[in-house]
Parts: C-alpha cells; structure tokens; sequence
C-alpha cells in the first residue's frame, strides 16, 4: 500500500487511465478556477477597501477646510474686534462730564450721560457720536463713524431725530415752530 489511492484503484482494475486523465483534467480546472475566484474575490475586497479609504480621505479633508474656515472667519473677528476697541479706546473724549443730564435712547432703554454745555451742543449738531463700549458708553467725533461701522456698526447708538419719523405733511407743520436751544428732556 505504497502507493497513491489512483494507483491503487488503478490496480485493482476500478478506474482505467482514460477515466483517471479525465478526472485529473477536471481538478486541475476546477482548482485553477477556485483560485482566480479567490483572486478576484481578493482585488475586489482590496478595491472596496481603497474606495472606502479615498472617501474617508475625501470627508475628513472637507471636515478640515471647514474647521480652517471657521478659523480664519473667528480671527478675523477678533481681529475687527481689536481694531474697533483700539478706535474707540483712542479717539474717545475726555472731560465732557458736566451738570447736564443728557438722555438717550439706547434700544428699547433710555439712558443718561451727565455733559458739559459744550458736549451737549455738539451732539444736538450731530458732530459726535455715542457708542457702546464695554459695560457704558464713550463719545466720539463724528468722523470716526465710518471707520466704526467698517468694523461693528452695532456697537453706535443711532441719534433717531424726529425727522425721520414725520411725514411730509406733518414736517410742514412743525416747520412753522422754533425749538429752543436750551431745550432738555
């Protein structure tokens, strides 16, 4: 029982060489079928391994542009924010408190700043500007309100006159009427 189990069949007279060359062919093809499945099957895994891998690739570059956007969008910001606060911080008036007690409406709030006859004047002429800075309120000449509203116009407290509520019918006759200078409310 030396041999293989062909020869032995082969010799006990069960399978003739015809048969045994014919059954050997169909092994041979059938392994070398199995294994270029098996190939297939492997480059198609590896393919769908590579596309998954390019698509996360793909994901996590845009998650990353978007991030550096959103960066760059905050640090401009703070940057504005510096520059407005250095504006103000520099241009602001000093000495304009007084007896006077000036009322503005800030919003929905009427506030007071306590002005100099001289302040009051030139904020009834529009040639300062109140804004918003930290936790009160700072004046400024009227032409750095540009450059504040290049940066945040929010933080400027709109001087609303009465003009620009009336219509032409009623500025008509309000024209017929002289405010006085010294007038407080």
């Amino acid at each position: 029982m030396a041999g293989s189990l062909f020869d032995q069949l082969k010799k006990s007279g069960l399978v003739d060489d015809k048969r045994a060359k014919k059954v050997q062919r169909e092994k041979q093809q059938q392994n070398k079928q199995q294994k270029a499945n098996k190939a297939k099957k492997g480059e198609r895994q590896q393919n769908e391994a590579a596309l998954l891998a390019a698509k996360a690739a793909e994901e996590k570059a845009q998650r990353d542009k978007e991030l550096n956007q959103k960066r760059q969008q905050e640090q401009a910001e703070k940057a504005k924010q510096a520059e407005l606060k250095q504006i103000i911080q520099s241009n602001q008036l000093k000495g304009y408190e007084g007896d006077i007690a000036y009322n503005f409406a800030d919003g929905s709030n009427v506030k007071t700043l306590h002005i100099n006859e001289k302040t009051q004047k030139a904020l009834a002429k529009e040639q300062l500007l109140i804004v918003r800075f930290g936790n009160s309120y700072a004046l400024l000449n009227a032409d750095q309100q540009e450059k504040i509203e290049q940066r945040d116009a929010s933080v400027i407290v709109k001087n609303e006159s009465l003009e620009t509520k009336l219509s032409k019918e009623d500025e008509d006759y309000y024209s017929k009427f002289e405010i006085p200078d010294d007038l407080v409310w």
